[in-house]
């Protein structure tokens, strides 16, 4: 058998591609499908390669993952892109959606402010870095059309698994063509609903100049899918670390509380209070699904 990783799947069809870069079209095998399993882009395979009597040939085992993501649907990501751009308006929550989600999968996320030159007094990229200044979330602030930043992500992209997300319409695939020379298609604006006009159809993994990258279709909607104890919301904030167990009550939600340690941060200006905000509307909706978990 051989190893390979996967790098696209349509149709009941996956595309493997060995280190040597020799790629092969396979069929998963119907044990995975007993097993509850389906290959994801970024999985790491062993297969065997068709023949004359086979025109296509089967994925036999998947290796041990990394990571496991369902939406998007991908394998073995070590680094969360997280894209956002001053048109369309930054959809902060949705961020930190996905910051929540990354941590879950102990992915590192890091935070992309795309078309900075549009911004000139540059206030997106100096806003997120306020907000996520505590939330370990390194943030650069680039530009796919003139280049600027360009040179100092592509270095932080190295060596790493990276899969772009965010919002339709932040230029994810015009970054990717910028960074890496792809040919990825891309689309503009709609001016008259002010959302951008999703190009990405299917998940892809390339790679380019020692980073693999995943290409995903963009998405506007990122629903918390996993119910969980609310109380556990807190630990996908690092920002909130340094004040564990200095909270009156224990355990603390870190909502309304009298004498909450992150409450009094904020109010010290240790924690920016937009981010405190969708925080708390976070926590609202944990705790709803929490209460109608059984209905």
């Amino acid at each position: 058998m051989r190893e390979g990783v996967i790098i696209r799947g349509r149709g009941g069809l996956y595309t493997v591609k060995e280190a040597s870069g020799q790629e092969y079209v396979l069929r998963a095998k119907k044990k995975f499908r007993r097993q509850g399993l389906s290959p994801l882009v970024g999985d790491q395979i062993l297969f065997t390669p068709g023949d004359i009597s086979d025109e296509h040939g089967w994925v036999e085992e998947i290796l041990p993952r990394k990571s496991q993501w369902l939406r998007p649907p991908v394998a073995n990501v070590s680094l969360l892109c997280i894209v956002a751009s001053p048109h369309p308006a930054p959809d902060w929550l949705l961020v930190d959606k996905l910051l929540i989600y990354a941590r879950k999968q102990q992915v590192t996320p890091v935070l992309i402010i795309n078309k900075a030159d549009t911004d000139e007094t540059g206030e997106t990229a100096q806003l997120a870095r306020a907000m996520y200044a505590g939330a370990e979330a390194e943030v650069f602030s680039v530009s796919a059309m003139s280049g600027l930043g360009l040179d100092a992500l592509k270095a932080r992209l190295k060596g790493e698994t990276c899969c772009f997300s965010g919002q339709s319409g932040v230029g994810k695939s015009t970054l990717l063509n910028a960074l890496f020379g792809l040919s990825q298609e891309t689309g503009d604006i709609s001016q008259k609903i002010l959302r951008g006009k999703n190009t990405t159809r299917h998940t892809e993994l390339f790679s380019r100049d020692g980073a693999n990258l995943i290409d995903t279709p963009g998405f506007s909607l990122l629903e918390m899918d996993e119910v969980f104890d609310p109380v556990l919301l807190r630990d996908f904030y690092p920002e909130f670390a340094e004040y564990e167990g200095q909270c009156r009550f224990s355990p603390c939600y870190h909502g309304s509380e009298p004498g909450c340690a992150v409450l009094q941060a904020e109010k010290e200006g240790k924690i920016h209070p937009a981010r405190l905000e969708r925080y708390h509307t976070l926590l609202a909706d944990c705790r709803q699904a929490w209460r109608d978990r059984y209905d």
